[in-house]
C-alpha cells in the first residue's frame, strides 16, 4: 500500500472516530480471523519464554541530581504490555526506567515515574488508567507516554473506535496539563512464525491503524512516535519472545530500541531538546505536511515523530514530521542514582 493510499485509508477512519462511525474496517474478518489463527500456531509452536510478572519500576530516577527548589519531572507509562515492560527481569530494562533514567540525564533533574501500564490492556482501557492518573492532583503529571494498539488487532477492536478510545485519552491527559506522546502500534509484519501471505496482511493492518492513531493524537494535541518495526530484529534474534493474542515481549534490547526511540521526543515536548533540532531538516526529509500523509508516512518508517504544527488549511490539519536521530540510552550521562520502589 502506497503512502498516499494509506493515507486516505487513515483520514477514513480518524473521520469515523471523531464523527461516531465505527464501520470501518482494516481488513475482512475472514482474513483477521486467519491471522489470529495463525499466531495463536506460533505462539505455541515456539513457546512464549518470559516471565508473567512485570518487573516494579516506580520510583524517583535521579534522586542526587539538583533541583534548584523544583520538584521532580513527573512521568507516567499508560498503555499495553509494552509500556509495562513485560517479558523482561529488572525493573531498570523496563521502558519506563530507561524514559526516566535518560529524561533525567537530558533534564539535569530528577524523574518520579509511574505506571498504570496493564499487559493485555486495549485502547478501551485507556479512560480507566487515565482516571489513575488523574484522581491525584498532587500527582499531576507532567509528561505521559503511551504504548497501545497491539491487543486492539489481535482483538478485532474496530480501529474507529480504538482511535476514539486513544484520541478522548490524549485529551484528558492534554486539558489536565500533561503532555503527551503516543507509540504507535507496532508492526505485527515482524512476528517471524507467521508465514506470508499473513504477514503482509499483519504489516497492512497494524500501520492503517498506526496511521490513524497519529491523526488522532496530534488533533488532540499530543505527539507520536512511530514504533514500527523498530523491535523486529529483536523478534528474528529471540524467536522465543514474540507477539501472542494478549501480550507483546519484547527483549531488553527491544525495550532499549524503542525507548531510545522515544526519549528524543518526551525530551522535545517538554522543551529539552536542543533548538537547532526542532527545525525541520531537508536532508532528512523533514518538515510539514497534511497531517494524514505525515500520519502515513510515520508508519511507514519507525522512529519517526508527527507532532501538530500549523493551523488548518484547505486539505485540513498539518503536522510536522521528524526524522530525529536517535541517541542510545547508554550514550545519555547516566542520572546519579535511580531508586525503584
Amino acid at each position: 500500500m502506497t503512502s498516499m493510499s494509506r493515507a486516505r485509508v487513515a483520514r477514513r477512519i480518524a473521520a469515523g472516530a471523531a464523527y461516531g462511525g465505527g464501520g470501518i474496517g482494516l481488513a475482512g474478518a475472514a482474513a483477521v480471523g486467519l491471522l489470529l489463527a495463525e499466531v495463536r500456531l506460533a505462539r505455541r509452536r515456539v513457546g512464549i519464554g518470559t516471565p508473567t510478572r512485570v518487573p516494579n519500576a516506580e520510583g524517583l530516577y535521579g534522586g542526587t541530581l539538583p533541583t534548584a527548589g523544583e520538584p521532580p519531572l513527573r512521568l507516567v507509562m499508560l498503555g499495553d504490555s509494552t509500556a509495562a515492560g513485560q517479558g523482561v527481569h529488572r525493573a531498570g530494562q523496563t521502558p519506563g526506567a530507561l524514559l526516566a533514567s535518560g529524561l533525567a540525564a537530558v533534564a539535569e533533574r530528577p524523574v518520579a515515574l509511574r505506571s498504570v501500564a496493564v499487559p493485555g490492556a486495549r485502547s478501551d482501557d485507556l479512560e480507566r488508567q487515565v482516571s489513575l492518573v488523574l484522581a491525584d492532583p498532587a500527582r499531576a503529571p507532567d509528561i505521559c507516554v503511551i504504548m497501545v494498539g497491539a491487543n486492539d488487532v489481535t482483538h478485532r477492536m474496530p480501529p474507529t473506535r480504538s482511535v476514539r478510545c486513544l484520541a478522548a485519552a490524549v485529551r484528558r491527559l492534554r486539558t489536565a496539563g500533561a503532555e503527551v506522546v503516543v507509540g504507535t502500534c507496532p508492526d505485527l509484519g515482524t512476528i517471524e512464525p507467521v508465514r506470508q501471505p499473513l504477514r503482509w496482511l499483519a504489516r497492512r493492518v497494524s500501520r492503517q491503524l498506526a496511521a490513524a492513531q497519529t491523526i488522532g493524537v496530534v488533533e488532540q494535541g499530543g505527539r507520536t512516535v512511530s514504533l514500527g518495526d523498530l523491535l523486529g530484529p529483536e523478534f528474528a534474534a529471540n524467536p522465543r519472545e514474540l507477539f501472542g493474542p494478549d501480550n507483546y515481549h519484547p527483549s531488553a534490547e527491544g525495550y532499549a530500541t524503542a525507548a531510545m526511540a522515544v526519549l528524543p521526543t518526551v525530551c522535545a515536548a517538554l522543551g529539552l531538546w536542543p533548538a537547532e533540532e526542532e527545525r525541520p531538516d531537508v536532508s532528512r526529509r523533514e518538515g510539514f505536511l497534511p497531517v494524514a500523509r505525515a500520519a502515513a508516512e510515520a508508519a511507514s518508517e519507525a522512529g519517526t515523530e508527527v507532532t501538530a504544527a500549523m493551523p488548518a488549511g484547505p486539505r485540513g490539519p498539518w503536522a510536522l514530521l521528524k526524522r530525529r536521530r536517535r541517541r542510545r540510552v547508554d550514550e545519555a550521562e547516566p542520572a546519579p542514582s535511580a531508586q525503584p520502589s
